[in-house]
């Protein structure tokens, strides 16, 4: 991870140095809209400078990997499809809360939703350790207030605003299940009357997620970066995911490889064994091989490259996507 006197530096950087940064950045502009979040200041601002920049992964032209560091204003990226079937996606990248995913983990997932119909909206949230006020709040911020504007601007988009589901991946599994079991919960001061309508997703994909944040299969970057260092452990407890479901968490697919070595299967299991006890909708698959991180880049062969098509007939057994879409 990079230090923060060293994140500071590199935002107090020579033109010589923003110049790459700069065009590195023009990159993300291939997507059809960007949709910013909040109208005037954003929730937990205090002053800092943070400045977006690109760190180029391995990767392919086919496949690039770009890691986004630094959002100063969070936004929607629109991925419209060509013609819309009135289903919507909230796409959650993941990166440890330290960095978003943006090809792998929003990009990619948006060719494929595209292709069954569905509109995606790939949520740039920000990162609570970037110098932003109540910092374990700042990605729910983000991500309630996403939902809330997708649905205000449904005709906008052609969608059913009863339709939207949350998809999310690693770190940002914990976002998108924090999302489904925190909805209701009031993270910031309303700005508009958007922030009148519904956080909670219709249905949430969590892929290979982050759950917990206490005991010995927590991930311990995302728990740092999301409550700092040393938080103590009721924190650490109320920020768990399967500590917060109830009666209005809405449907969860789940889905995990055994062998990950990054996030531990338990994440999920302890996930889907919350919903059980309390009797909500829930359905995992756990698969033997795939790692972590394999977004929707794992050979044919691997059997966990089947869960797009298990997500999506989910989501139309649960009236999210169309019959057709699955």
């Amino acid at each position: 991870m990079i230090g923060w006197t060293r994140r500071t530096l590199l935002r107090m950087g020579s033109a010589l140095m923003l110049a790459p940064v700069a065009a590195r950045a023009a990159e993300l502009m291939e997507a059809q809209e960007h949709l910013p979040l909040w109208p005037g200041k954003i929730p937990g601002d205090i002053g800092s400078t943070i400045v977006q920049w690109i760190d180029r992964r391995s990767g392919t032209d086919a496949h690039p990997d770009r890691w986004i560091h630094g959002v100063p204003r969070p936004e929607l990226i629109v991925f419209r499809p060509q013609q819309s079937n009135g289903a919507a996606v909230l796409c959650i990248p993941g990166g440890s809360y330290e960095f978003l995913a943006f090809d792998n983990e929003g990009a990619e997932q948006a060719r494929w939703l595209n292709a069954r119909g569905v509109t995606v909206f790939v949520l740039m949230y920000r990162l609570p350790a970037e110098g932003w006020a109540h910092r374990a709040d700042v990605p729910l911020q983000d991500a309630q207030r996403a939902m809330r504007v997708i649905r205000r601007d449904a005709a906008k988009y052609a969608i059913d605003p009863k339709r939207v589901a949350a998809l999310g991946f690693s770190a940002g599994g914990h976002l998108c299940g924090s999302l489904a079991t925190r909805h209701a919960e009031q993270v910031y001061a309303p700005v508009d009357a958007a922030d009148r309508l519904s956080a909670r997703p219709d249905i949430a994909g969590l892929i290979y997620p982050v759950v917990t944040l206490a005991g010995p299969a927590t991930h311990g970057g995302s728990r740092d970066n999301l409550l700092g260092k040393d938080a103590p452990e009721a924190l650490r407890r109320s920020h768990s995911v399967d500590q917060r479901v109830d009666a209005a968490t809405p449907p969860l697919l789940l889905v995990h490889a055994e062998d990950d070595g990054t996030v531990p299967v338990l994440n999920s299991i302890d996930l889907y064994r919350a919903m059980l006890d309390h009797k909500r909708p829930a359905e995992m698959h756990l698969f033997d091989e795939g790692g972590h991180g394999f977004g929707v880049r794992l050979p044919a062969a691997f059997p966990a490259a089947e869960w797009p098509r298990l997500f999506a007939r989910f989501a139309a057994r649960k009236g999210v996507f169309p019959a057709e879409a699955a």
